[in-house]
């Protein structure tokens, strides 16, 4: 009878501690608020930084840039713009002629006459290319020859004794027709396609296919078109857009001397020439002024580039200096 009633006694504590352990082995395990947030959190998209690129014209130190230059020391030309020059990752200019040790040719010879046109650059103008950021350039045009081969490699090794980067199509094994830059975590191939190699654009468009899948954007800096013409060829116009359908995102050009046009074609811009940039030619109006093009390159949230463009007007000066110019603002009507 004892032991029936220890039983009894028993029987409700066994059923509480059955229940506990029910619940205690098919309950899920609690979940920490630190888990749980970690898990759920969706990062916050960010955009890379804005990369600021600038595009200059022809650049020529030699004649009566030269003279100046040895008169006033070579940082005169650009002193104006230096501090301009330098507030860009890049500044992108056509060197428009070799830097030799061979004696100039050109400087005091008769305007208009051949050797007029022979140009060579001192190597002093090297400091100056590096003080004002000028440190990419295309070497791709119909003067860098002027001292053959030699003269060619006499700048490359310039150059590269300097840290300064350069490319173009020179028609020639010793210097490469594009470039790759990885600038602030973009892929950009800069190419060079120079009318006056003779081999037409199929060279050009093939390279241009050839890298498209390797970079995030192709600028094509080109040297082509005629002289002192402010309005592009139908020819040039129609390799411009042959350029922008196979590929390129941004054409920027020189050779003419002078400003010509500039368009959009399928979203893409299109400088035919900025005109000079350091030059001393001062027949013309036309000729005395140039064109800087600022370019602005972010990529956005899903990965898309966005590219901008901003102009600046530039002067060359009777003196040898290359200054902003100066834009007359009209008076207010009454």
């Amino acid at each position: 009878m004892k032991q029936k009633f220890l039983y009894i006694l028993l029987l409700p504590s066994l059923v509480v501690v059955a229940i506990f352990l029910y619940f205690s082995l098919t309950s899920p395990p609690e979940t920490s608020p630190e888990v749980l947030s970690l898990s759920t959190t969706t990062p916050t998209p960010t955009l890379s930084p804005p990369l600021n690129l600038l595009f200059t014209g022809d650049a020529m130190f030699d004649r009566s840039i030269r003279s100046r230059g040895e008169k006033e020391g070579y940082p005169f030309i650009l002193e104006e713009m230096t501090e301009y020059l330098n507030s860009f990752d890049l500044v992108i200019a056509n060197l428009e002629g070799p830097v030799t040790d061979n004696q100039s040719q050109s400087t005091d010879s008769e305007i208009g006459s051949t050797i007029n046109y022979i140009f060579t650059f001192d190597s002093e103008i090297i400091p100056t290319l590096k003080e004002n950021n000028l440190t990419l350039l295309n070497l791709g045009n119909n003067h860098i020859l002027n001292f053959g081969e030699d003269g060619l490699k006499q700048t490359t090794d310039y150059l590269n004794e300097n840290d300064l980067k350069y490319f173009g199509d020179t028609g020639t094994s010793l210097v490469s027709p594009f470039i790759i830059q990885n600038l602030n975590g973009l892929e950009i191939v800069f190419i060079n396609h120079n009318q006056f190699t003779g081999q037409g654009i199929d060279p050009t468009l093939d390279l241009i296919s050839r890298l498209e899948t390797q970079v995030d954007l192709i600028i094509l800096y080109t040297h082509w078109g005629e002289e002192y013409q402010e309005e592009p060829s139908d020819t040039i116009e129609e390799q411009a857009y042959q350029f922008i359908d196979q590929g390129v995102d941004l054409i920027i050009g020189s050779h003419p001397h002078v400003i010509q046009t500039h368009e959009l074609y399928n979203g893409k811009h299109i400088y035919y020439s900025l005109g000079n940039f350091v030059f001393d030619q001062y027949f013309s109006e036309e000729t005395q002024q140039g064109l800087l093009v600022e370019v602005e390159i972010q990529k956005g949230y899903q990965g898309e580039i966005n590219l901008t463009t901003r102009e600046v007007f530039i002067d060359m000066q009777i003196n040898g200096q290359t200054v902003f110019k100066e834009i007359e603002i009209p008076e207010e009507q009454e």
